[in-house]
């Protein structure tokens, strides 16, 4: 009883684990897609400060340069975690499968120790009434 009890903490403590994980993906990501929009504002204004729009024109801002490339590295980052948030969220998956199956073996194992229990108490019960209605018989 105690191990199973002590199997299932540990399951669900991999389900959070694995939760948590997927939580802070997406918020990285989310985060990354904000700073990117965030650049593509700043881009914009250089540019039009510039009046310069063609990024290979020889007068195009530098700081415009290289917020472009810093924007794509971030898309690129993020594109990278979002392959890393579909297997954290297959594991995830996998986890909750294995906590679940976890979780209906202790109720079966549970099911059957309490019939077992309650078999044993009626035939305890019935070897009660039955020696005392043997007393009464013999009275």
């Amino acid at each position: 009883m105690k191990s199973r009890e002590t199997l299932i903490r540990l399951k669900r403590f991999q389900v959070d684990e694995k939760r948590r994980q997927v939580t802070q993906i997406e918020m990285m990501i989310a985060e990354f897609e904000r700073m990117a929009t965030e650049l593509d504002r700043e881009i914009l204004t250089e540019q039009n400060r510039a009046n310069v729009h063609d990024p290979a024109h020889y007068a195009y801002p530098t700081y415009a340069k290289a917020a472009r490339q810093r924007r794509d590295n971030l898309m690129g980052s993020a594109g990278e975690l979002k392959g890393q948030l579909d297997d954290a969220k297959a594991a995830l998956a996998e986890a909750f499968e294995e906590l679940k199956k976890v979780e209906i073996l202790d109720e079966r194992e549970s099911a059957r120790d309490r019939a077992s229990d309650a078999a044993r108490e009626q035939a305890e019960m019935d070897r009660i009434g039955l020696s005392r209605s043997g007393a009464y018989l013999g009275a």
